[in-house]
């Protein structure tokens, strides 16, 4: 059992939605998963799947038929297994649904997934960003994620053009410094789909792998 920190259901229903009937119905009986199938249509069984349902499914799905990777060697999807600071951004007291950030480092690969707060699971608070020079970049990807941009199963990356996408690496790790020590670290485990990757330089000037992706989930690590 997982214990989510984040479930992003405006993926997770999009790609639900795009899997085969014949496919879904042998995916929900390999899975044990009660769509309620047996004389009734998959159309109606899809609208009483549950959330976690779903999401199962959907990456059942993804494992079958797409190459998923690690963190360290990012595809369109990706895995990871990371210690994240999570915190969100709000530019007006009390607002809802504002940037979520999550981030973290392992070894020389630093990996930035960036969603909405809207899809943070429970009461859980986290803490509140203000005031950072290095969010607008931040904020140009997250702009890409608009619900209302065309997504498919396999995901894409952004074609940036060098220099702004340089400046988009750069700025992800000044934020990652700026953060730390701000906030609960959380051992945490994800699948999300990358938006960018490739490498800077940290002040010491040693190279850094730098990830950014948008979370289909991120969940607690078991003890």
């Amino acid at each position: 059992m997982r214990y989510y920190e984040y479930v992003s259901e405006t993926k997770v229903q999009m790609l639900f939605d795009q899997i085969p009937p014949k496919l879904l119905s042998k995916l929900a009986a390999e899975a044990r998963v009660d769509l309620k199938v047996v004389g009734v249509s998959v159309q109606k069984a899809q609208t009483e799947a549950t959330l976690y349902s779903r999401l199962e499914l959907v990456e059942d799905y993804l494992d079958r038929n797409y190459e998923i990777t690690w963190m360290t060697e990012p595809g369109s999807w990706f895995r990871g297994e990371l210690d994240l600071q999570i915190a969100t951004y709000q530019e007006v007291e009390g607002q809802a649904g504002g940037p979520l950030f999550m981030v973290g480092q392992a070894s020389r690969t630093l990996v930035a997934l960036i969603g909405s707060s809207y899809h943070l699971i429970g009461s859980r608070r986290h803490e509140h960003l203000g005031g950072y020079s290095s969010l607008p970049a931040l904020f140009r990807l997250l702009q890409r994620e608009a619900p209302e941009e065309p997504m498919n199963v396999q995901g894409y990356a952004p074609d940036y053009q060098a220099r702004e996408k340089t400046a988009a690496l750069y700025d992800v790790g000044v934020f990652t410094r700026q953060l730390h020590g701000f906030g609960a670290v959380i051992p945490c485990e994800f699948l999300a789909r990358r938006l960018l990757s490739g490498t800077t330089l940290d002040p010491t000037g040693n190279t850094v792998d730098v990830v950014v992706g948008t979370p289909l989930y991120v969940a607690q690590l078991d003890d």
